[in-house]
């Protein structure tokens, strides 16, 4: 929901160069880490306790990702960079599904798979729906840089499965490291921009409470405690909803392409969901087979005492 916003504000935030709106809206969202530990009682003190790599790793997801999907798009035509980066839900399936069972791990069936290729078929519907038909004609770094973005973002999301035990407040420190990484890209690569209106200071402010502040707590919660399949395959979810926003705040307009890839978002979900049962009715029905025979047994041994 709140990565849905996340085009609309940036357009709404003017012309500011994407690592200075990267350093400023992480700054926010470093803010609105402090905020949340402090209202839910939790003492900033467990930070020191935070193992390097964990560190490391948001760092990795946070920055690494935001340096290559605005480099993607500055050496790359868009729409190619946009597509190319948006395999990192499918990424995600993939990737839980190689995951040990003891942390979440479950086994990948044709469902997941066929329900995320057709998530990436309606959100690659949408983009050239607002961006033209994709030639990727475009240089192979920038194209390079948009297959790291999804590599990094769907390798950086499942790996925080397994430090299920360091606390959510450590987004703080990798928000923090982003927006001060962010702030060095932009003063070697750009220049700075000041926003022109209070409208573009309200939408800066905005994006680091919201998509780039709090969306970045919650997904670390719902990929260290949640379903990493779900989650995955729900993200196809975004770019529709946030074509959906921008309609209705007057930025773009609905059209039957969109209805068509909303169709497809919602039809590879229903089949996703169809695998879920089937793992469940498997899961059961092995469940009910193992008692059935601990039963049997039991009999065969009150029969032979």
């Amino acid at each position: 929901m709140l990565w849905s916003s996340l085009t609309a504000l940036t357009t709404l935030s003017g012309r500011i160069p994407p690592f200075e709106l990267t350093a400023l809206t992480f700054s926010g969202g470093t803010v609105v880490g402090l905020i949340y530990a402090r209202v839910s009682g939790q003492s900033l003190n467990v930070l020191g306790r935070v193992p390097w790599y964990a560190w490391a790793l948001g760092i990795y997801g946070l920055l690494g990702y935001h340096t290559c999907y605005f480099l993607a798009l500055r050496l790359a035509p868009p729409l190619e960079a946009s597509l190319i980066n948006y395999l990192w839900p499918l990424l995600i399936v993939v990737m839980a599904g190689a995951l040990p069972t003891r942390v979440g791990g479950r086994r990948l069936r044709w469902q997941h798979v066929a329900g995320a290729l057709l998530g990436f078929a309606g959100t690659a519907l949408i983009l050239v729906q607002s961006r033209g038909r994709p030639d990727f004609s475009g240089a192979l770094t920038g194209y390079l840089f948009a297959v790291a973005a999804g590599l990094i973002w769907s390798s950086y999301s499942v790996a925080t499965r397994l430090l299920r035990d360091v606390p959510n407040i450590a987004v703080i420190g990798s928000c923090a490291g982003t927006a001060l990484g962010a702030a060095l890209l932009h003063v070697s690569l750009e220049n700075w921009v000041w926003p022109e209106t209070g409208g573009q200071w309200l939408a800066i402010v905005a994006l680091g409470v919201g998509p780039l502040g709090a969306a970045f707590y919650l997904w670390d919660a719902g990929m260290k405690h949640g379903d990493l399949l779900r989650l995955g395959l729900a993200s196809y979810a975004t770019p529709l909803m946030s074509t959906l926003v921008l309609a209705a705040l007057g930025l773009a307009q609905l059209t039957p392409l969109l209805v068509a890839a909303a169709l497809l978002v919602s039809i590879g979900a229903i089949i996703a969901g169809r695998g879920e049962r089937s793992m469940s009715v498997t899961s059961e029905t092995a469940g009910a087979g193992a008692r059935v025979h601990g039963l049997d047994v039991g009999r065969q041994a009150d029969d032979a005492s």
